[in-house]
């Protein structure tokens, strides 16, 4: 490979995966293209106004800086790349995947695909997409065979939003390729971004080893829900039974109840390997159906619970004023794809309740105009006839709300007294 400051890289899609890997190839030093579709995203890179969490105004200011990162909608920008990302979304649609975004991203790159370059898919997805899907885009529009004129690879993504602990640069990177030498390609380049990479056999079970990750946590996160409904039924504390159960040294794992999961990964990802067990003749993969099944009911049976806590108090939920603390799918992010918070914000409109929020990290103008913004102050506690918190953002001041608040609906453990019921 090239020595970075002579190699050229496009990264296709600039979000929350997209973004970091640029900053990153950038920063040590390769000469960085940022392609997306959308011009006002990049309007804002271009400005160094960052709408990923995990990338402050200054690192991009500073690559910018340097010119060695162009943010474009312009795909002829992408002429002459070494080494081609795609990062772009792969969602479920009518519960079918929906890889247009693939399509589009290897068309783009394939129209610029030259002998020797190396593409690599970081999209989640099901097992066979880099070999059946991407390869044959490529193939047809650059005229090369990949793995013997082109190197092509997958190596998913593992980008947490808003953790400190595990980045870009010291998470482990799965890298495979279509090829021996397309494999060697792929963990030169990333042995140049990250701490530590890790070879597998093929681009199928790097695909699989991805949807294995999430589901595995798609499938706990299920069982602590359900056991979170049965347990409060029977009058016991789960919270308590976890605590105690998180005493063994082997042989178990800690996952927490909450509203429901959100994000990109959970809500999706297994059901791309459920998907494709059905497509492939095989029986319904069960546990993620079930634990979709599950996981998908938990905003209603938070605003259920919410519901009962209001009628204990000879409140309807119907003109209730409901402060809901955290929108986003997870802490510390301003990330509200799939976010089990705003699908109770809306059941809750729904039932007529005058629904007001607070959330730091969010633009109030990404989420239902009816839900009213506000700041978390004690006069703001005190007159909500019940507090609900969805999202555990760090800036919350949760002793105050246990000072101030006459009932309160805790789903993930933060707060107590004597007027708080958990999940």
């Amino acid at each position: 490979m090239k020595p970075p400051g002579a190699t050229r890289v496009v990264v296709v899609g600039q979000g929350y995966v997209g973004l970091p890997l640029a900053m990153r190839a950038a920063e040590v030093g390769y000469l960085v293209v940022g392609y997306d579709t959308d011009g006002e995203r990049v309007k804002r890179l271009a400005q160094a106004d960052s709408y990923v969490s995990d990338v402050h105004r200054a690192t991009l200011q500073a690559v910018l800086d340097s010119g060695r990162y162009h943010p474009t909608t312009n795909p002829e920008d992408c002429a002459e790349f070494d080494v081609g990302l795609i990062t772009v979304p792969t969602p479920l649609t009518d519960g079918v995947p929906d890889l247009s975004c693939v399509e589009e991203a290897g068309r783009l790159l394939g129209a610029y695909l030259r002998p020797e370059a190396c593409v690599v898919l970081e999209s989640t997805t099901y097992p066979g997409t880099t070999t059946d899907l991407l390869a044959p885009i490529l193939e047809t529009a650059s005229g090369l065979q990949a793995g013997i004129d082109f190197h092509l690879g997958y190596s998913p993504e593992r980008i947490d939003p808003g953790n400190q602990r595990w980045t870009l640069v010291n998470t482990p990177k799965l890298v495979a390729g279509v090829t021996p030498g397309s494999l060697a390609a792929v963990r030169d380049f990333y042995d140049t971004l990250v701490e530590r990479t890790v070879p597998v056999r093929g681009t199928g079970e790097a695909e699989l080893a991805k949807l294995i990750e999430n589901t595995f946590r798609h499938v706990n996160i299920a069982l602590v829900n359900e056991l979170a409904m049965s347990t409060h039924a029977l009058g016991l504390d789960i919270w308590e039974a976890l605590d105690a159960a998180s005493t063994k040294p082997f042989g178990f794992m800690r996952f927490d109840p909450g509203p429901g999961v959100g994000g990109h990964c959970l809500p999706v990802d297994p059901s791309y390997l459920s998907w494709q067990v059905k497509r492939h003749g095989g029986s319904p993969f069960r546990f993620i159906e079930l634990a979709n099944d599950v996981n998908d009911h938990m905003p209603a049976y938070v605003v259920e619970r919410l519901i009962a806590a209001l009628n204990r108090r000879r409140k309807a939920v119907n003109g209730s004023r409901i402060l809901l603390l955290g929108l986003a799918y997870k802490a510390d992010t301003a990330d509200t794809r799939g976010s089990p918070a705003i699908a109770v914000a809306e059941r809750l409109l729904a039932l007529g309740a005058q629904v007001r929020a607070v959330d730091p990290w969010i633009n109030p103008s990404t989420v239902d105009s009816n839900i009213t913004f506000v700041h978390l102050d004690a006069e703001e506690i005190a007159e909500a006839d019940a507090v609900v918190l969805l999202t555990p953002h760090h800036a919350f001041d949760y002793p105050m709300v246990a000072t101030h608040a006459r009932c309160v609906l805790d789903t993930r453990r933060r707060i107590e007294g004597p007027q708080v019921e958990h999940l």
